[in-house]
């Protein structure tokens, strides 16, 4: 990606605070503004690719906008899709690179084609009638100009509009049409919710855009494609692929909490992004765990579905919306007005489980006391899950859809849900109750350590080793007490496994290889450990031996990480959120 000039001085703040750590620790950004309410609410959003060159192609807006018209489009239709997932928002991507840079609003800017029924000011009033807010996508990128065999941007009718000469298929030529057309919508669609803007460009960080937005529209949102850029509310990450389990696309992720972030990905199976004429499949069970797997990591999912010239989707797109609207009312209270539990917001572990299965945890935010168990890939034998329980004493459990109780056994750190016989095909949820408090950990304030973010209750808040390898970490009881295991958040600033997207080498910067040691005096140690630490997301465990000990201090030393030398970002890198020293499990049974 390109290299970004210095931001104004809060924005390079909140940068230091949210990606940079000195070799103490660093601290997060104060709380969110209130334009980013809705998107912090949010559990979805609908991605609509949708432009001139959407099949049949069109060469020019007066022609598509005919067949738009003459095809019944109806924004209402697309407002009442949207809300069979559940969708907060609409981001409609029409002023795209590959999509003919069509403009669906009638403009006074020449440049590009633009249509004279006002489709934006519809789709707005429409989605705002029903409770839904509509995002606006902008491209930074001219290159595609003239894919189709026909120039798409005119640069000598921009030229003469400016009154200097302005090559619109150069990047600082777009830079400066895109720039003008921000500021046309800003002042003509006051409840435009905002932007969604693919990358960046030059021109618009040289004449400060996103300041002025932030100046003229302090309502809006902005959100950006593929970079974290801090003046942005909101990082979207692209497409992940390749993931096990496949729907598991958090695992590809790689900006922390509690940083706005969104998954956007398309519904249809294969084909182009925009519509390319062709009913694709779609797979109901990974789509369906796409939307849990996020809901279950604190992310929201920009679902793209691929939209017909007349605006209505094709049947097998249809058929999986009207299945999501079926499927999420009685899970509702999981997905909505939760964060991912096994992170800073608390919850029980997620990720593999017993016998194959995964999952993920959601936590209520109004009841913390009421934890969601989302079984989104069964065991491949028996009848029941097994879950670390990170000190949380389980009362009772039902399954959420039938209210139906179960029993469960809870003892030496697992949670044990018995005599599952029905397993949804998706996803199996539990609703859990626990008690007011965890149990069997030391309070924040007992535990003192060598890098003070380690144990300050703070998981905003992280240690980092600079590149140090091996990195050592000292936890210090205050005096000889029992301890049973570590629970270590680490930053989620990276993803699970090495891959490369998009130009961006990705690794794993976590723990691999671990000793523990443990010392009365904090002079004499004595190792009882070593182990190797799974890549994956969310609150991991190191277990002392013979289910505890009594010792003063503790010892973590890491000589390795997972992350290879092919990957200089984060080879040798590691950032530690919080450890948290356990010294006993609760023991339930219902």
């Amino acid at each position: 990606m390109r290299r970004r000039r210095l931001l104004a001085l809060w924005t390079a703040l909140l940068a230091l605070l949210l990606t940079t750590a000195p070799a103490a620790h660093a601290r997060a950004a104060e709380q969110p503004p209130p334009r980013q309410a809705m998107l912090r609410g949010a559990t979805a959003g609908m991605f609509l690719h949708w432009g001139m060159f959407t099949a049949p192609r069109h060469l020019d807006c007066a022609s598509w906008e005919k067949d738009v018209t003459d095809g019944g489009w109806n924004p209402d239709y697309w407002v009442d899709e949207a809300r069979k997932i559940r969708a907060s928002y609409i981001v409609l991507a029409t002023f795209h690179s590959r999509l003919g840079y069509a403009r669906p609003w009638p403009s006074k800017i020449p440049g590009s084609c633009a249509t004279k029924r006002d489709i934006l000011g519809e789709l707005i009033k429409a989605a705002d009638a029903k409770g839904l807010k509509v995002i606006l996508y902008m491209t930074d990128d001219p290159k595609w100009h003239d894919e189709q065999g026909v120039e798409t941007l005119d640069s000598a009718a921009y030229s003469a509009y400016k009154g200097h000469g302005v090559d619109l298929t150069t990047r600082p030529g777009f830079g400066e049409f895109s720039y003008d057309n921000f500021f046309e919508v800003m002042k003509n669609y006051p409840k435009l919710a905002g932007f969604w803007i693919d990358n960046d460009n030059e021109y618009w960080e040289q004449h400060q855009l996103y300041e002025q937005i932030r100046q003229l529209r302090p309502d809006m949102t902005l959100s950006n494609n593929n970079e974290d850029t801090p003046i942005m509310d909101m990082v979207s990450h692209e497409q992940k692929v390749g993931m096990t389990p496949p729907y598991d696309q958090p695992s590809a992720i790689w900006t922390p909490l509690p940083r706005l972030t969104e998954s956007c990905y398309k519904v249809p199976d294969t084909g182009s992004w925009w519509y390319d004429g062709q009913d694709r499949p779609v797979s109901t069970a990974l789509n369906v765990d796409r939307y849990i797997a996020n809901a279950g990591n604190s992310i929201r999912s920009l679902m793209d579905f691929t939209a017909m010239v007349n605006g209505r989707f094709p049947p097998q797109q249809e058929q999986f919306l009207d299945l999501m609207k079926d499927y999420l009312p009685p899970i509702w209270q999981s997905l909505h007005g939760v964060d991912g539990g096994g992170f800073l917001y608390g919850g029980m572990q997620p990720g593999a489980w017993n016998d194959g299965s995964y999952g993920y945890i959601t936590v209520s935010r109004t009841d913390r006391t009421t934890q969601y168990v989302h079984v989104t890939t069964k065991p491949s034998s028996g009848d029941r899950v097994r879950i670390r329980d990170n000190g949380y004493r389980v009362e009772w459990i039902i399954d959420l859809r039938t209210g139906r109780k179960f029993h469960f056994d809870q003892r030496d750190g697992t949670l044990t849900i018995k005599g599952i016989a029905d397993w949804d095909p998706y996803d199996t949820v539990f609703k859990v109750r626990t008690a007011p408090k965890r149990e069997g950990v030391y309070p924040t304030g007992t535990v003192h350590a060598s890098e003070p973010a380690l144990t300050d209750g703070d998981f905003t808040t992280y240690t980092d080793n600079n590149g140090v390898l091996p990195a050592s970490y000292t936890l210090d009881l205050g005096r000889v007490r029992r301890a049973a295991y570590l629970a270590i958040n680490q930053r989620e600033w990276s993803p699970t496994y090495n891959r490369e997207t998009f130009g961006r080498k990705e690794d794993s910067a976590r723990i691999k290889d671990y000793t523990l040691s443990v010392s009365d005096d904090g002079t004499t140690w004595r190792e009882v450990k070593a182990g190797v630490l799974e890549s994956a997301r969310g609150t991991r465990f190191m277990d002392l031996p013979g289910a505890g000990l009594r010792t003063r201090y503790i010892r973590l030393d890491v000589p390795t990480t997972w992350s290879a030398a092919t990957v200089p970002a984060f080879y040798r890198q590691l950032r530690i959120d919080e450890i948290q020293v356990g010294f006993g499990h609760p023991l339930s049974h219902g």
